[in-house]
């Protein structure tokens, strides 16, 4: 809990889930090995260290600590930034003390299992993504994605010995500006090492301005260093949490619905 306090203090009072858990792992020093160690590969991409900080986030917003907007951001409250620090034994009293009156009023255990920020629909996405489509399918879904972001003249190639590279786009920027891409797209279940994504560029050096890869799992703290190595052609990296909320995004196979409530401001009347 502290940890990430700090981090938050370090990133300037807010930040992001995937700043905070690199500035995390920075402040804690914790290795690959460690960061790369799955919560539940069955379930979902989560690393270890990341499910926990999502439980670390739940509890701190419950004990007043953190607040959050609906674009993921973070943000330190007033109260944490004059204590600074928490007795993580006092969080967790509070907050189990929240639950048990949930439970009494017949809210079911499984419900209070989760991150609040954590949604069961990407557990629901992630298994038929891992799961039930083919590797075929998953590019072609890859392909619609990148249309649907503006690519043009996205092909799928997929031949095997070609360096893992699986496509090939133009990116339109502003319709005056374009840049090649090569895609390479893996369902995952681990994450990505920077041996990869040195391998990824190896395969796509010279013959396109910029890579892409996609993957239903994570990527290593390595590889993501590695992707923006100095002096190394650029490769831009997408996660399976950026998958997820992208399919969202634009409702492929992802729908979202939402509910209208009406509320009367009975103070806007009374001051007519």
């Amino acid at each position: 809990m502290n940890p990430l306090i700090t981090a938050l203090f370090e990133l300037g009072g807010s930040g992001s889930v995937d700043e905070i858990y690199e500035k995390v792992l920075q402040l804690e020093n914790i290795n690959e090995e460690i960061s790369s160690i799955p919560h539940n590969p069955e379930k979902s991409n989560q690393t270890e260290v990341a499910y926990r900080l999502a439980w670390v986030r739940t509890y701190l917003k419950k004990y007043g600590f953190l607040e959050n907007s609906s674009r993921g951001v973070w943000a330190l409250t007033q109260l944490a930034k004059e204590k600074k620090t928490v007795s993580p034994q006092d969080v967790v009293k509070k907050y189990l003390s929240k639950q048990r009156k949930g439970i009494e009023n017949k809210i079911e255990l499984n419900e209070l299992d989760t991150p609040e920020d954590e949604k069961g629909w990407r557990e629901e996405l992630y298994h038929i993504l891992t799961k039930e489509i083919s590797p075929d399918a998953f590019e072609r879904l890859t392909q619609r994605l990148l249309r649907e972001s503006g690519f043009v003249q996205v092909e799928v190639t997929g031949r095997t010995g070609d360096g893992g590279i699986d496509g090939k786009g133009i990116a339109r920027i502003h319709g005056f500006m374009s840049f090649h891409v090569i895609f390479q797209c893996k369902k995952y279940q681990g994450a990505v090492s920077a041996g990869d994504i040195r391998d990824f560029r190896g395969a796509m050096v010279g013959r396109a301005d910029k890579g892409l890869f996609i993957t239903t799992g994570t990527f290593t703290p390595a590889a993501i260093k590695e992707a923006t190595r100095d002096g190394a052609p650029p490769i831009d990296l997408v996660d399976g949490e950026q998958l997820a909320e992208k399919l969202k995004e634009f409702q492929l196979g992802v729908k979202t619905e939402m509910i209208e409530k009406v509320t009367i401001e009975k103070d806007w009347f009374s001051a007519l």
